[in-house]
């Protein structure tokens, strides 16, 4: 199958348009016709080859949403025309215990990422979603409600699963407080599940013109961290907190507002390991942890919340001509709050 789309081919150069020839269906595989791709902050890193040596030429993009345009002779999970979509990875070992308790994302043997990486057979590189179609396994899709906005859609794939996740595996809900480090693309989305899964929910944000958005996204509070004993008055009162932030902060004055076993959960990449004074965690029992996206299973179960409570991301769509822009917007925060390429521009 020929693809076309935009690809960067050397590490930290500009993307380029770039065709490609995508792998002949297998019986179990579903031909994607994409219509959105978002693009993720991790994208960025991946292509200036921040994260370690990377594969190139590279066609990033792991938020991918479409319409399926053929299917495998095997497959049973979709049919032609049913809106499809395809997350951060494509593949895992399927037999740990990770993956049998449908937690792909930490597959001990590692899971297969949708671009930058090799197949299961060691040899086939991945290409992303920056372009016009995609291939991939039925078992590493999911179904897009029909009620969604395709182009908002897109971001939940990646930016939307790393924060419903962790919300659900440490319960949020009524009767619980939680707060959100950061009103970025994964902040906002973190604040529209914390609202609908019905937890009290403050947002910490060192942008006070962001309060106004907070607000109409469902938050309860909203604290301005430029000065950050404005905490100290909220010490010892949250469950949950979200740490979307990637800049190195320091995490003591957070840790400092969980109440008696609460825990801070860590999903944006800092630039460098955290300091972290273990007498506040001994202080009341708190727990500092990690989360990263969700497995299939509960990859579904996410867009159907969101086809029940109506959410989606806030996109601002673009051509595939302006990534370049994006990137340089996307580093400098200046995007409400998620960008996404049209594929009909590729």
């Amino acid at each position: 199958m020929q693809s076309k789309g935009y690809a960067v081919l050397e590490a930290s150069k500009p993307l380029v348009p770039f065709t490609f020839t995508r792998r002949e269906l297998r019986p179990a595989d579903v031909a994607v016709a994409i219509e959105y791709a978002g693009i993720c902050h991790s994208d960025i890193h991946q292509a200036r080859e921040e994260w370690g040596p990377a594969i190139f030429p590279m066609v990033p993009g792991h938020e991918i949403a479409g319409v399926v345009s053929a299917i495998g002779s095997a497959v049973t999970k979709f049919k032609v025309g049913d809106r499809i979509g395809v997350g951060v990875f494509i593949d895992s070992c399927r037999e740990c215990s990770s993956c049998k308790a449908g937690l792909e994302q930490y597959c001990t043997q590692g899971m297969t990422g949708t671009y930058n990486g090799y197949e299961r057979d060691g040899k086939t590189v991945a290409q992303g979603g920056y372009s016009d179609s995609f291939v991939v396994d039925q078992d590493y899709a999911v179904t897009i409600p029909s009620n969604l906005d395709m182009a908002g859609v897109a971001p939940l794939l990646c930016a939307g699963i790393t924060l419903y996740s962790p919300l659900k595996n440490w319960g949020a809900g009524k009767g619980k407080k939680v707060g959100i480090m950061g009103l970025g693309g994964l902040g906002h989305m973190g604040l529209k599940f914390a609202h609908a899964l019905g937890a009290h929910t403050t947002v910490f944000s060192h942008s006070p013109s962001k309060e106004s958005d907070a607000k109409a996204m469902g938050a309860d509070d909203f604290v301005v961290t430029k000065d950050i004993t404005a905490l100290k008055p909220i010490y010892k009162s949250f469950d949950l907190i979200l740490n979307t932030i990637s800049a190195d902060i320091d995490l003591d004055p957070y840790l400092q507002l969980l109440k008696l076993d609460g825990t801070l959960v860590v999903i944006g990449l800092p630039g460098k390991p955290y300091a972290i004074n273990v007498g506040t965690l001994l202080d009341q029992r708190r727990s500092l942890a990690g989360s990263m996206i969700g497995g299939v299973a509960e990859l579904q179960e996410m867009l159907n919340f969101c086809g029940e409570h109506n959410i989606v991301s806030d996109v601002e769509v673009i051509k595939s001509d302006y990534i370049n822009q994006a990137y340089e917007r996307t580093v400098a925060s200046d995007v409400k709050y998620r960008f996404v390429i049209d594929a009909k521009s590729f």
